[in-house]
Parts: C-alpha cells; sequence; structure tokens
C-alpha cells in the first residue's frame, strides 16, 4: 500500500504532537500540574473524558489514510495503486462498508423497507409478479426463515453483553492494580480520582458497543441509506469531520487572537485602535458569505487544475481544509477580546510596571509574563468553543455551503435525510444516527469543559464553591 497524507491529517497529527508535548511540559512543572489534578477530580469531567477518548480514537484512525496495492502490475512491471484513498478505518470496519444494498433498509432488518414487484416461479414452470418487501443482499442472509430472526437478534446481543461484561471486569482489575485502590473505595468514591465514574461510563459504552459489534456483522443495526450505504458506518465515519472540524479551525484561529488580542490590550494606543477596528469589521461580514465564497473559489481552482488532485478524498480534503481556515479567520475576534481585557489588567500590576522601569524589552515581557498568565483563558476558551464549531459544520453543511458533498459527516448526513423526512413511509434512522451521535459528542466536549473552567478559573475557587 502506497500512504497518502492529507493536509488535515498532517495538521490533526501536529496537533496531537503539540498536545503530547505540553503534557509532557506539564508533568514536570507542579504549578501547571494541580489545576489538570483538579479536572481529574471531576466526577462529571472524567466521564466526559472517557467518552471523548473513544471518540478521538475513531477519528485518529480514520486520519491514516493510504491507497491499496492492485493485484495487476503496469506495463513495465510496475505497482498500480488504486484510485480510492482508504484509511485505518475504513480497514478495521471493512465488514460495515462493504455491506451494502440496494436502498433504504430498517434497523436491524431482513427485508427492504419499500415493496417491489417480484417474479415467481411455479411449478408449471410459468412465472407470476407479484409485490413485496425482497429479502437484503446482507441483512439477515444467513438466516434460512424470518422466523428465525428474533432468537438471532436475542442470542448475538447477549453475547455481546458477555462480552462486554468480561472485557469491563478486566478493566476493572487494571484500575484496581493501577491506581492502588481497593473495590469498596472505588465503589464508595473514595478515591481521589473518581473512578467509579471512569467505571460506570465505561461499562455503559461497552454495553452499546458489544452487542453492536455482535450484530452488525450480519445486520445494519442503523438500518440503510437510499444508496443502501450501512448508516452505523456513516455515522462513525462522519467523528472525524467533526473533530478536524474543532481541531484544525483551533490552529487557524490561535495566532490571531492570541497576539493581537494581547497586543491591544498591552500597547494600547493607535496599536489598540488599529485591532479594535479590525476585528470589529470582520465581526459585521456575516460568516456564511464568506465561507460560500471561498468553497466557490477553491472549487474553481480545483476544477481547472484536476492533476493536482488524483483523489476524490483529496479534492474534498481541501474544501474542508478551506472551511476550517474560514472558520478560524471569522471565530478569533471572541477570544482575541478577552485576551485583550485581561491584558489590560494585567500590564497595571506591580511586576509588570517594574520590568518595564528596568528596561525589559516588551517581547520578552509578553513572553515572560503576559503569556503564561492568559493561558487559562485560551484553554478554557478553546475547549468550550469546540462544540460550537461541530455544530457549525452541520449548519454549513445543511445550507449547501459546508464540506464537500461527497465527504462523510453529520452535516451531509442530516441534509439527505431532510428529504428522507418527507417519504411515506419516513425513514427516520439516519436523522436519528446523526442526532445521537453528534449530540454525544458535543454533550460531552461541554461536560469536560466545564470540569476545565471550574479547575482553571481562580475565580470559582472560594472554598469549593463559586461566588455568589
Amino acid at each position: 500500500m502506497m500512504p497518502v497524507l492529507l493536509t488535515t491529517d498532517a495538521l490533526v497529527w501536529l496537533l496531537v504532537a503539540a498536545v503530547s508535548a505540553y503534557f509532557v511540559h506539564v508533568r514536570r512543572r507542579a504549578h501547571l500540574l494541580v489545576p489538570w489534578r483538579r479536572v481529574t477530580r471531576s466526577a462529571p469531567g472524567m466521564s466526559a473524558l472517557v467518552v471523548l477518548a473513544v471518540f478521538v480514537a475513531i477519528g485518529l484512525l480514520d486520519s491514516l489514510h493510504y491507497r491499496a496495492r492492485l493485484e495487476r502490475a503496469g506495463e513495465k512491471g510496475g505497482t498500480v495503486y488504486a484510485v480510492e484513498a482508504l484509511s485505518a478505518f475504513d480497514a478495521l470496519a471493512g465488514t460495515l462498508r462493504a455491506q451494502r444494498e440496494r436502498t433504504y433498509s430498517a434497523p436491524l432488518a431482513t427485508r427492504a423497507y419499500s415493496r417491489e414487484t417480484l417474479e415467481i416461479a411455479e411449478a408449471d414452470g410459468k412465472t407470476r409478479q407479484l409485490r413485496e418487501f425482497p429479502r437484503l443482499a446482507w441483512g439477515g442472509a444467513h438466516l434460512k426463515d424470518d422466523a428465525e430472526w428474533g432468537r438471532d437478534v436475542l442470542l448475538r446481543t447477549l453475547g455481546g453483553l458477555a462480552a462486554a461484561f468480561a472485557a469491563w471486569c478486566a478493566l476493572v482489575a487494571g484500575v484496581i492494580f493501577a491506581s492502588g485502590s481497593s473495590w469498596r473505595a472505588i465503589w464508595r468514591a473514595e478515591t481521589a480520582t473518581p473512578w467509579w465514574s471512569v467505571l460506570l461510563t465505561s461499562g455503559m459504552l461497552l454495553a452499546l458497543a458489544g452487542p453492536t459489534l455482535t450484530l452488525c456483522g450480519y445486520y445494519h443495526v442503523f438500518g440503510t441509506d437510499k444508496v443502501g450505504q450501512d448508516v452505523l458506518y456513516l455515522a462513525l465515519k462522519s467523528i472525524r469531520t467533526g473533530l478536524v472540524i474543532g481541531t484544525v479551525t483551533t490552529l487557524v484561529l490561535l495566532p490571531f487572537a492570541i497576539s493581537l488580542g494581547i497586543m491591544a490590550g498591552y500597547f494600547r494606543g493607535w496599536i489598540d485602535d488599529v485591532i479594535q477596528y479590525v476585528y470589529t469589521t470582520v465581526n459585521s461580514i456575516p460568516g456564511v458569505l464568506l465561507i460560500a465564497a471561498a468553497v466557490l473559489l477553491m472549487q474553481v481552482y480545483v476544477d481547472r487544475h484536476p492533476e493536482l488532485f488524483p483523489t476524490s478524498v483529496q479534492r474534498a480534503d481541501l474544501r474542508l481544509l478551506f472551511l476550517c481556515i474560514i472558520l478560524g479567520l471569522t471565530s478569533w475576534t471572541g477570544l482575541a477580546r478577552l485576551l485583550r481585557g485581561e491584558a489590560l489588567k494585567l500590564r497595571e500590576l506591580e511586576y509588570i510596571q517594574a520590568a518595564q522601569a528596568f528596561g525589559v524589552r516588551d517581547a520578552r515581557i509578553i513572553g515572560r509574563h503576559i503569556l503564561p498568565n492568559v493561558m487559562h483563558i485560551v484553554l478554557i476558551s478553546l475547549v468550550m468553543d469546540f462544540s460550537g464549531l461541530v455544530l457549525a459544520e452541520a449548519v454549513l453543511s445543511y445550507v449547501g455551503v459546508g464540506v464537500d458533498p461527497s465527504m462523510i459527516s453529520f452535516g451531509t448526513m442530516i441534509n439527505a435525510a431532510r428529504l428522507e423526512m418527507s417519504r411515506e413511509p419516513v425513514v427516520w434512522w439516519a436523522l436519528a444516527a446523526a442526532f445521537v451521535f453528534m449530540f454525544v459528542l458535543v454533550l460531552a466536549a461541554n461536560l469536560f469543559a466545564d470540569a476545565v473552567r471550574d479547575a482553571f478559573d481562580p475565580r470559582v475557587r472560594v472554598g469549593g464553591l463559586a461566588p455568589a
């Protein structure tokens, strides 16, 4: 196989490396480690972290792309690679990806969702036409009779729950061994880290994942869409798009927000006036117009230079990158305002004025004194804005100016489901799957953001309670 490095893949892994380096740096400094220890003592925060870890793991697996090698050789004996770029997640979920039907099928169904005209061969050699729900090509194909469906689903579900319970017991043993705490202490919430919430959340996830894994090889757990694709596969593939929108946009907005916000508050005067004028002007322009213009310009460039994008995945990735850039260019103003206000307060403190009196350069004062003291605001804002960016992608894709239509995302799933809701009978499962996955991702991000805010915001910690 030939590795394919998409631009968004490189940025995602760059962010992973930066976060890893940051936590290595934090572990070596006790004063930086204290607020993160407070995060680990929050039961909702740890539960949300477990859920986010699962989503991030799926997103990272989906960010390792490659082109499979074809069996036949080229004209000169060279290796020929497939045009389609796949990911490591596609390889693991090959069964879900390969099990395609002709059109809609309901969750766990064995027959299609709508009637079709079938030709039935009779004993005398003649055929007659019959309007019936045809059997699916994959869903329940192993069953000889539809009457076996209930028993088969029940047995596979129980088998998945048994496997999930065994995995959970192994996880409990691992937590007890790693933490050095007893099961009684963990269950009674007597440990500093709320391991009971971690284990409870992990147990719920395993209880959902176990039966799903045992059933997905024989049924379409969440049904199929209009072209017969497995909806569970589409929902899992949408996770990467949401994570890329939330993380790559962060890389774009951080330099603008931090540099301009601190400069406006520290230097004041005409510099402050110019920066305020810039972000006031940016806020006055509707973001949807900027995104639509950027998407159209990018599409024209791709159409004129098709040789630069050998696969459809690379073309869709460029549009996703442009969407992240435009979202970042229109999202930095809020954080810049917060940093400006904080810098205005910090520059009046005694140690900053003492450094200025001793002739310390402004760049050194900003780097050594201002920036470290505003990083808690940066961290809180980024974690809290993540869920907003995920929702923004869904809205933009719904109105047609988001990601490429060929790219799987929550927005494109919701946009397709909009037309399916007008059918009779209603095709509801695609919209439900997109809603549930996006809701869980956004809820986990918000809960984790609340834990980070409470740990890093000094105004929240007054005797362990928020001030009145």
